[in-house]
């Protein structure tokens, strides 16, 4: 048989087919498992303490008859959905790879990443809808009601921000972002109630609204184009997969590397494949040659790596020209 009828849908030989999750990942970022585990009781801390005050600035807003407070309310809400979709999908994301399901399904929180933006756009759009007739007619909220809601609206924000800034994961640093937009936007909406409570300038609250309004969607839209380019299965770090293929070719003896795809599941969980071209001997050349791949590859902490060894006198099976 000759080498290249192995196909290896592995590099580490201990992992033969990869139908373990976190074979590679246990040493990502240095957290193993354990860090990962609080990864769902932080979203579930901050999926409850924002929900629980939504509803509390919906009534507020309602109350104070501010557009600004009603902005901060949809942005809450559209963190809300998405703090518990997040946390409903990491949980199914830690579910073992199926027959259906080889990969597992992290794939998951990324679905949640995109849902996020998505309803924040929505969001976004139907509070500019609101704002934009009181520029000619400005109508001057509770100040006093705008206040005490700021207050309680930086307090609960900045501790559901503070309990996700340990996050590692793409959902979690794009939620992490929206609620320290909404800290900020608390501390501008109390500004502009203290000014508005000793100057009569209603148009304030439009403005405030709207402003914040575009600024979070200039920031979504971001989001979204980084999240739709993983669902593309873009690559992930092109700086990384340039580094891969050269250190590939420090291989003696590795002659060419087609077929180098790098994708992620995840924003964080990445997977190889290549096809190695190669020069050998003797069999305990490609032997060795493959625990030599397999210790190069080690440094870079991928999820997946299938490796295809081809000798220099053979094509390929999947060049098309």
């Amino acid at each position: 048989m000759t080498p290249h009828s192995h196909h290896h849908s592995h590099s580490h030989s201990q992992h033969p087919h990869s139908r373990h999750q976190h074979g590679h990942g246990q040493h990502r970022h240095g957290h193993g498992l354990a860090a990962t585990e609080d990864s769902g009781s932080r979203l579930g801390w901050a999926f409850f303490l924002n929900l629980g005050f939504t509803i509390i600035e919906f009534i507020g807003g309602w109350l104070t008859n501010s557009t600004a407070i009603m902005a901060d309310a949809i942005h809450d809400l559209g963190d809300s959905l998405a703090l518990g979709s997040g946390w409903l999908l990491y949980k199914l994301g830690k579910k073992a790879p199926t027959a259906h399901y080889t990969y597992g399904y992290r794939r998951l929180s990324l679905f949640g990443a995109l849902l996020n933006c998505i309803i924040l756009i929505g969001g976004s759009v139907w509070i500019l809808a609101e704002a934009m007739p009181r520029l000619s007619e400005p109508v001057m909220p509770l100040t006093e009601g705008m206040m005490a809601l700021a207050v309680l609206g930086i307090l609960v924000n900045g501790f559901a921000a503070y309990k996700l800034s340990g996050g590692k994961t793409l959902n979690e640093r794009v939620l992490n972002w929206h609620l320290l937009e909404d800290v900020l936007g608390w501390v501008a909406v109390l500004l502009a109630a203290l000014v508005m409570h000793f100057v009569d300038w209603p148009i304030i609250d439009p403005l405030l609204s709207i402003a914040f309004t575009l600024f979070i969607l200039f920031n979504v839209l971001r989001n979204l184009r980084s999240t739709a380019r993983l669902f593309f299965q873009a690559v992930p770090d092109t700086a990384l997969l340039a580094q891969i293929e050269q250190r590939l070719l420090t291989q003696p003896q590795v002659r060419e590397v087609h077929h180098l795809h790098l994708w992620s599941l995840d924003g964080e969980q990445h997977v190889l494949s290549a096809h190695l071209v190669v020069e050998l001997e003797e069999l305990s050349q490609y032997q060795q040659l493959k625990s030599q791949v397999e210790q190069l590859l080690s440094e870079f902490s991928l999820l997946n790596t299938t490796i295809e060894i081809e000798l220099a006198t053979e094509a390929c099976r999947d060049r098309r020209h």
